[in-house]
Formats: C-alpha cells, structure tokens, sequence
C-alpha cells in the first residue's frame, strides 16, 4: 500500500478536528494509499511538539517554508487563521504539492481569486486543492443533494439556512485573532455563514447571485487575553442577509456567535413544488422529508435515519442506526481528497467553490456597507459536482 505524506500547517481546534479525520481515513475505507501523518508545523515550537504527540503527528517544525520544500511531502494540509492561507496555498501548490486548506478560503476575494487561479494551474499538472467545507460531507447532508438531484423535490421556490452558535454572548468573553478583521477576514459570516453559504449551493446546485444584508457588532469591546486592557472587535457577530438564487428562488441566511442557547445550530430547508427537505446538524444522523404527493391524510414531515450502508460514506462505519458524529465528516473529508489524488478527478469542494463563497461574502459585506441595498456576486465559474 503506498502512502500520501501529509504535513498539516497550524494546530488549535481545527488541527485536532483534521488530525482525527488523517488518522482514521485509511482505517473505516479501503483508500488507493494511506495517508502518513509526518509533520505538524506550528509557530511555537514546544507548543508544536506537544500538539504533534499528542495527536500522533511523526514530528514537528517551526518553518512551513521548509516543509513544503520537503520532496517527501505530498499533501498540505492549512488550519491557520485566514490572513495566512494564500500564501501558503500559494507556495504549496506551486511546489507541486495537494492542498487542503480550511474555509472561508481567504480573508479576500483577491487572494480567493490568486488561489483558485494556482489551484487551476496545479490542476494541469495531476495537483488536487481542496476547501474544507467538512459538513457537506456530513452522510444526510450529502445524502439531500442526491434527493434534490433526483428530482424529488420539484422546483426549488424557496430555502432558509442558518448558522447559530452562543460563544460570544458573554460580553466578557476575551478577544482571539476571530475577532480581528485582519486576521479573520470577518466574523461570523465568514466564519460560520461561509458554511450556510456551501451548504446551500452544494445541496441545491443553484448559486446565490445577488445579496441584501445587515452586519452587526454587538460587543464592541473585549477584554484582552493578558488582562492589560480591551481590545476593539473589527469583525460582525451577526449577519442577517437574503439571497437571489440563479433559478430566481429566495434563500434567507443568518450566521450568528450571539443566539443564546445555540452551541453548533447548523440547519438548511428547501422547500419545492413537489416536496421539501430539512437537515439540522444537531440531529446530523437524520433528514426531514415532506412529500406533497401523498394522500392528504397522511401528509407531514417524515425521518429519515441516514445509518444505512446505501446512504454516502455510511459503507465504511458502523451497522444501520449506529449513528455517527462530528468528527466523522473530518475522515470523509480525507478519504476524498485521497480517492481524487489517486483518480486525478478534481476534488470537490473546490478552490473554485472556495472563491464562489468568497464572492458572495463580499457581497453581503458590500450590501451591509452601502444601507443593505441589493449587490449582485460576480461569477465567473460554474460549481463543480461530486
């Protein structure tokens, strides 16, 4: 069995998140190769170290640079605030190596476009780039694009998202590079709307087109980590925008740290003239189903448990109705991105995809600067498919 040498570049949360996914691809499917867990790089070394141990990354490094120049590296994997993505996916895919990097792809359109513009050059080349969007990966969640795909829901006429969490309601709650626009790019839009914005697109095949939305800062000031102080918030905690979709439909969108008693509410409804579909990341295991067509006695919302080895990535788990979790869409992200490096067909999520969601981003920005007024998103590539 050969195997795909992978240097993850950043640790923290998400560093976890995709060493959980590196370390059991290989094990839950039969991959074309097996992913080898060769380096975490971070920019405190003893902090690295730890990471690495802890984790089960082989070794660790202070220097990205030096990595990526490695021969014996063939995947990196990018879990780094956003003001550092392009430039490393840059350098990386240049040096011929695949790239995994986390949403939103960038911090700005202009880099968004720099990435997907070297990804498409890699591409020539046998090179795959992939954007972790991880919860369209999530079995119900892919398994709603077959259905939409098959037709069961109609014409799409209208879709609700949202994306909720509560950890900045606490108004003492410290300020972090999240918080810092030219860290971050955005708050919560970026951070978590970025997902709502893939979902959509990614579960429908449409594409947002046009925008109106409302930023909102609710805490303005937060006290600084080391205790010297309060720091400025530059990014949103809210945003609330509607989307125009490329068939005409309505989608509405909220992303939000400040929905008190929401921790991680991913939800999205498509509703169509035949029918409608809902998931809810906090019953990931499962899919809402309406079908207008049946006997008017017997119409409403009905479960679908998404367990059975038929339903996308279930094959490699558990027996039907033995759920999964979270850190499940981690392992199906990586044994994507190594069945594509193995076929040569692109990866999806897409760098392309990537810069789709960064347009619209800015468009919610641009709308929300300018008194919410409607502000169309420039597209210039189609969404590429599973």
């Amino acid at each position: 069995m050969s195997r795909l040498k992978v240097a993850m570049i950043g640790h923290g949360f998400m560093g976890a998140a995709h060493s959980q996914g590196w370390r059991t691809a290989h094990r839950a499917f039969d991959l074309p190769a097996n992913p080898q867990m060769a380096v975490l790089v971070g920019r405190d070394g003893a902090k690295a170290a730890a990471a690495a141990e802890k984790w089960g990354w082989e070794s660790s490094s202070t220097s990205w640079r030096e990595v990526i120049e490695r021969e014996d590296i063939d995947i990196i994997d990018i879990v780094t605030p956003g003001a550092s993505h392009a430039q490393i996916a840059i350098a990386a895919l240049e040096a011929g190596k695949h790239v995994l990097c986390e949403k939103p792809l960038a911090n700005t359109v202009a880099e968004a476009e720099q990435m997907a513009a070297a990804a498409e050059r890699a591409a020539r080349h046998g090179v795959q780039a992939m954007v972790g969007f991880t919860y369209r990966r999530v079995p119900a969640a892919s398994f709603m694009r077959q259905l939409i795909a098959q037709g069961v829901l109609g014409e799409i006429q209208q879709v609700r998202a949202s994306y909720r969490q509560d950890w900045l309601v606490d108004t003492a709650a410290p300020m972090s590079w999240r918080l810092q626009q030219d860290q971050a790019g955005s708050g919560a839009l970026g951070d978590i709307g970025a997902h709502a914005i893939d979902l959509v697109q990614f579960a429908t095949g449409l594409q947002v087109q046009a925008v109106s939305g409302v930023l909102q800062t609710v805490t303005g000031h937060r006290p600084l980590a080391d205790g010297s102080g309060f720091g400025q918030v530059s990014v949103d905690d809210l945003a609330l925008f509607a989307g125009r979709l490329s068939n005409g439909a309505l989608a509405s969108f909220e992303a939000s740290r400040v929905a008190t008693g929401r921790k991680n509410a991913l939800s999205i409804e498509v509703s169509g003239t035949r029918g409608a579909l809902a998931f809810d990341l906090e019953e990931l295991n499962s899919l809402r189903y309406y079908n207008r067509e049946d006997p008017q006695d017997r119409q409403g919302f009905r479960k679908i448990l998404v367990t059975e080895p038929v339903h996308p990535y279930l094959s490699g788990w558990w027996p039907a109705g033995h759920m999964l979790g979270y850190e499940h869409g981690f392992s199906h992200q990586a044994k994507d991105l190594v069945e594509s490096i193995d076929s040569g067909r692109p990866a999806h999520s897409s760098f392309a995809e990537g810069l789709q969601v960064q347009r619209v981003l800015d468009a919610v920005a641009r709308s929300a600067a300018n008194e919410s007024a409607w502000t169309g998103v420039v597209h210039h590539a189609e969404i590429r498919t599973a």
